[in-house]
């Protein structure tokens, strides 16, 4: 995104602009302008010496969030909860040795996260969608079969602060045309914006919104950035969601229990799946939600979805040797 602002700019072609690439990128700076024009976010400030970090420690308090200042996701982040865990922290994200880092007060309750299609600085398209578990257990938690589900009830009470504060994102950092992917959390602090990105999601979570909202939401990208508006409505005829699949131990896939029952059960709901041949290589857990196997799901109510996802879940085990 960065590298080329520079160029889009001076060829007058639409999308983020040089300003809103640098605010995106350089979290902890964007998290205070952000703060100053009244969207909630945790406080955050950069370090780059053991000294710096220590000192924002005893002004946050724990627990704290650690990570590099670019980072997306779950990725090189560490939660710590004391000194201790502070100094070994410190070790892994090589700060010791001149590295910079954002730290971060932790913010608690349930994770999810808002997109946005946006032309000239309106929003023509967006979703809302749920982590379950949140981002840091599930890629720290191999048993677990995490889910991200997209809800089709936007209109729902609790959903209007989210858009709210989406729209006052996009104001202040001056995002005309782009993706946008803002993830937020709500718990015993209220609601909390966390990473911003002039980006699509992860995962390639916009075939989910095709899959819940029956359009191509990459043509609308291209009729964004071509024409200058979009085309077409989403239907929020369904739910729709991932849930990934986790082997039970690093090695090579051997097979599958308990697929072909989810298939049976199932099968209407399922738009996309993914599951390696036996003999592939695992990847680890910290890798990702699509690195093993996967299924896309869809159902018309979210709350049955979820209970579908649950048994898929703890239906289909994936044995590695």
């Amino acid at each position: 995104m960065l590298p080329v602002a520079p160029d889009r700019e001076a060829c007058h072609i639409p999308g983020t602009s040089v300003a809103s690439a640098l605010h995106s990128a350089e979290k902890p700076e964007m998290k205070k302008l952000l703060r100053a024009t009244g969207v909630p976010c945790a406080r955050s400030d950069a370090a780059a010496s053991p000294a710096r970090v220590r000192e924002l420690a005893r002004a946050f308090g724990y627990p704290l969030i650690l990570k590099p200042r670019a980072a997306a996701g779950a990725a090189g982040t560490w939660k710590v909860d004391d000194d201790a865990a502070l100094e070994r922290a410190m070790g892994e994200c090589g700060v010791a040795h001149g590295a910079e880092i954002a730290v971060e007060e932790f913010v608690d309750g349930h994770e999810g996260f808002y997109d946005t299609l946006t032309v000239d600085g309106q929003v023509r398209h967006e979703f809302v969608s749920h982590y379950y578990p949140n981002v840091l257990e599930a890629m720290r938690t191999r048993w677990i079969s995490p889910q991200i589900v997209a809800t089709n009830r936007l209109q729902a009470p609790g959903y209007e602060e989210v858009r709210r504060l989406g729209r006052k994102v996009i104001e202040a950092l001056g995002i005309g045309t782009s993706a946008t992917h803002m993830e937020w959390f709500y718990g015993s602090k209220g609601l909390r914006f966390s990473e911003i990105g002039c980006r699509p999601p992860g995962v390639c979570h916009w075939d989910v919104y095709n899959d819940a909202n029956e359009f191509d939401l990459y043509r609308e990208w291209a009729m964004a950035i071509a024409h200058g508006r979009t085309e077409t409505a989403p239907s929020r005829r369904y739910a729709a969601g991932i849930i990934a699949l986790r082997p039970d131990r690093d090695g090579h896939i051997a097979g599958y229990e308990g697929a072909e029952g989810v298939w049976q059960r199932y099968g209407d709901n399922i738009t996309g799946h993914y599951f390696p041949e036996p003999g592939t290589p695992t990847q680890p857990v910290e890798a990702g939600y699509m690195a093993n196997a996967w299924l896309r799901m869809r159902h018309p109510d979210y709350d049955t979805l979820r209970e579908i996802m649950d048994d898929v879940g703890r239906s289909v085990q994936v044995r590695a040797r």
